[in-house]
């Protein structure tokens, strides 16, 4: 025989209560049945919300019950379709609704008479909620009964016997057990229908089994008549590995112990509720969760003995919200025995029920969480307790810290493989998690933290990505400044995203695009096939805005990637990194500005467990700056570095001559792209000295730009002119000036090359006429060349070579970082 548990959601339409019918049909051909079932879905809430107004003299206690009996009418209505042409149907049908008027009348009855006394007891309370169950079944029963399947309707208060401790009540089991086996012995229905959490009270008075009740009532039959299995049909498809609401990648668990069922249900699991598996752990009868919805679906099998998969011990992560923690300390409590039976005595006085202890072994400190709901109780009636201690500063005031949830890493093998709590604490902290408090028991079945409810979706993400997904670590971008380089960046991540997952287990993701004037953001990542549709229809930009979304989301593995040259986005750079944001900066500003500024940036960087990389702020895709880190980091000392940095200039440079004007080849590099919009910005050298200072600071110098040297080979017409069109007018105007910079260096066989140079601790910038057999001779395009004199290559330099500007190559550059990152 089997025991098959429907809940609220199973029975909760028409629709639904056909589907159950159809389940009990095709299970009752090849074994006899038990049914218990639930409330309709939201009725036992609907209940206890009318019986508060009506408590409370609050009139709208009739709009409940008028909600309650619509919604019970509305489900026999489409249970009896069709009805007009079939007089014994329709004969059935009344029955049914007239049967359910009494009852509905009964509650109304009841509520009348909470209203007139302005009294809610627990007594009475269990008589409200127990209409819930009761209408249910007889909906169902009498569906049956029409269909013309052979089952019986037994009322579970005559079968299960509590004591009087309403709302909660305590089964006596013999008693019970005795009732069932003498009605189930003399039952020969293949079906046996019963309403699940009511029961009576051994001098009959209505009880209620508490939360969870009808799983627990569902339970208490199996056990009682040893049934083949116990069947808890729900609407999910079985105990997930996680909260599927929180992390999309969850999957059901096949098969599970007793204790790690208990363990997840406890922790939060709430398709089962934890009392339910006791009355049959104890006569080893398996527990299947099924989906109601999907009946097909394999769904949970709980067992004592599971087979071992050779795959990782951890079997579920799982969390409880609403939780406060409490701290009972001081140094008055060393040595002294006594205090925690004192502490733990008073929680029990209260009936106030702890979720977690823990203790240091310094006898210090207790802590331990309980219910967010019983915190001020609690504290009261501790502080009460160690009014005389506290007086005497032997004790602090019991301390609150609220808004926590606990999550909990659960598996019945995990004392026997090394390093699960290692993995769960490094995740967390590799993601920024702060823990409050911990506890882990000698069995390790169970590895419990405390964390700020706001992390809680971060960390169930993170640990679920660490035990159950096949290595695959998501990074989740927000890119501001889609431009030219943006584009291209989202064509590469768009192009190899489908190689990096498969290659590298990296799974990119841009959660989130601003421009100047638009921005969007979508938690389950944007779609990279019309994202410029996406971010057209987008809200108004705003760099706070933009924070603020990533700042909210809190997502795991966060990167904010910077394609700008715009200070104010430069300046909020420390902001994502103090939420533990990775930046990639493609922008120079903040890392060639105010010196103090970059040393906060890199002392963020490392408080905060998040990356600050910005390779393309010398030579775009060109790997300058990871080179001289590894030389640093070697314990390499830079001597001199001498540079030729800007790709436009070096462009313009190679393409001026006699035959040419600089006016022509300036205004083609900025209609090609490789200058910025405004060309005074890489003429004038500041971008090139940027670059020259970044590589200083990078090799352990603390200088400041004001400090470089720079030779400016601009006329003082053009540094001084108003605007682009104005400065582009000077160049023609004194053609004949630079003319002459062409005709010095091809009379001396040289090459004009805009040089970086740093020695000594000084740095500067120019223009200088490259001799032929100089490295920086033959340097054509939009090429950059950095070579690095250290003390390994003291003579002959370290050589990086190859294109510094460009859409594309700066693209790959900012892509590089990302990878990096994603396999910090």
């Amino acid at each position: 025989m089997k025991v098959l548990k429907f809940g609220g959601t199973s029975v909760g339409s028409a629709e639904n209560i056909n589907k159950v019918i159809s389940i009990l049909d095709q299970q009752s051909k090849t074994t006899s049945i038990a049914v218990v079932v639930s409330a309709v879905g939201g009725i036992t809430d609907k209940l206890l919300e009318a019986g508060s107004l009506a408590c409370n003299k609050n009139l709208d206690y009739k709009n409940k019950y008028d909600i309650i009996w619509s919604l019970h009418n509305s489900i026999i209505d489409g249970l009896f379709p069709n009805t007009e042409n079939d007089k014994a149907l329709k004969k059935l049908q009344d029955n049914l609704q007239e049967l359910i008027s009494d009852k509905l009348n009964g509650l109304k009855s009841l509520l009348n008479g909470i209203y007139l006394i302005n009294e809610l007891s627990p007594k009475t309370k269990d008589k409200l909620l127990s209409f819930g169950e009761k209408l249910s079944s007889t909906i169902i029963y009498h569906t049956l009964r029409s269909r013309s399947v052979d089952v019986v309707l037994k009322n579970s208060q005559e079968l299960i016997v509590t004591d009087s401790n309403f709302n909660n009540a305590t089964v006596n089991f013999d008693q019970t057990d005795s009732n069932i086996q003498s009605f189930f012995n003399s039952n020969s229905s293949p079906i046996v229908l019963l309403p699940g959490f009511v029961s009576k009270s051994t001098s009959g008075e209505i009880t209620t089994l508490g939360r969870g009740g009808s799983d627990y009532t569902a339970a208490i039959i199996a056990a009682a008549i040893e049934a083949d299995e116990l069947q808890i049909w729900t609407d999910v498809s079985g105990m997930f590995t996680t909260n599927p609401k929180l992390v999309k990648q969850a999957s059901p668990i096949v098969e599970l112990s007793y204790q790690e069922a208990v363990e997840l249900s406890h922790f939060g699991a709430k398709v089962l509720y934890p009392p339910t598996v006791m009355p049959v752990l104890k006569k080893k009868i398996p527990i299947v969760i099924k989906n109601t919805l999907e009946p097909e679906a394999i769904g949970t099998t709980i067992t004592k003995n599971i087979t071992p998969n050779g795959n990782s011990p951890v079997k579920g992560i799982s969390n409880i919200e609403n939780v406060a923690l409490l701290t009972l300390q001081g140094n008055g409590m060393v040595g002294v025995p006594g205090f925690s039976k004192r502490l733990f005595e008073t929680l029990a006085q209260e009936r106030i029920n702890i979720i977690l202890i823990t203790q240091s072994s310094s006898e210090h400190t207790i802590c331990f969480g309980i219910s967010e709901n019983d915190a001020e109780r609690a504290k009261s009636a501790i502080d009460a307790v160690f009014l005389y201690e506290i007086s005497l500063h032997k004790i602090d005031p019991i301390v609150v810290e609220t808004d926590l949830s606990i999550i909990a890493v659960i598996g019945d093998k995990m004392k026997n493989h090394q390093g699960i709590s290692g993995k769960m604490f490094s995740t967390l902290g590799k993601n920024n998690v702060n823990i409050r408090a911990i506890a882990q028991g000698a069995s390790e079945r169970n590895i419990s933290a405390v964390i700020h409810k706001n992390d809680v979706k971060k960390a169930l993400n993170s640990l679920h990505e660490q035990f159950f997904e096949i290595k695959t670590k998501q990074i989740n971008l927000f890119i501001t400044g889609v431009g030219n380089v943006g584009e291209k960046l989202i064509d590469q991540i768009k192009q190899q995203k489908a190689y990096v997952k498969e290659q590298f287990k990296i799974n990119l993701r841009i959660t989130g695009l601003s421009n100047s004037r638009n921005m969007v953001v979508n938690d389950d990542g944007i779609n990279l096939k019309n994202w410029k549709q996406e971010l057209d229809n987008g809200e108004k930009a705003s760099l706070n805005g933009f924070l603020e979304h990533a700042k909210n989301l809190n997502l795991r593995n966060s990167v904010f990637v910077d394609i700008t040259a715009n200070k104010a986005v430069s300046n909020i750079y420390s902001d994502y990194l103090k939420q533990s944001i990775s930046v990639v900066a493609c922008n120079k500003i903040a890392c060639s500005g105010d010196i103090e500024y970059y040393n906060e940036l890199k002392a963020l960087s490392r408080q905060y467990n998040a990356s600050f990389l910005f390779e393309t702020n010398v030579g775009a895709g060109l790997p300058v700056l990871d080179t001289l880190s590894h030389l640093i980091t070697s314990g390499d000392k830079i001597n001199t570095i001498q540079a030729v940095l800007s790709g436009s200039l070096n462009f313009i440079f190679n393409n001026f001559n006699a035959e040419t004007t600089f006016y022509d080849v300036v205004k083609q590099a900025q209609e090609e792209g490789y200058t910025e919009p405004d060309p005074r910005i890489d003429l004038s050298g500041i971008d090139v000295a940027r670059k020259i200072l970044i590589l200083a600071r990078e090799s352990g110098h603390q200088i400041e730009l004001s400090e470089l040297e720079s030779d400016n080979f601009l006329t003082e017409k053009g540094l001084n002119s108003d605007s682009v069109d104005d400065f582009l007018a000077t160049l023609k105007e004194d053609e004949a000036y630079y003319q002459s910079l062409f005709k010095s260096a091809q009379e001396k066989n040289s090459q004009l090359k805009f040089v970086a140079e740093f020695n000594d601790g000084k740095a500067k910038v120019g223009l200088k006429e490259i001799p032929e057999g100089h490295p920086f001779y033959n340097l054509k395009g939009k090429d950059n060349i950095v070579m690095f004199y250290t003390q390994r290559y003291p003579e002959q330099p370290l050589i990086i070579k190859g294109a510094g500007a460009g859409a594309d190559v700066t693209a790959s550059g900012l892509f590089a970082d990302i990878i990096r990152i994603a396999n910090n």
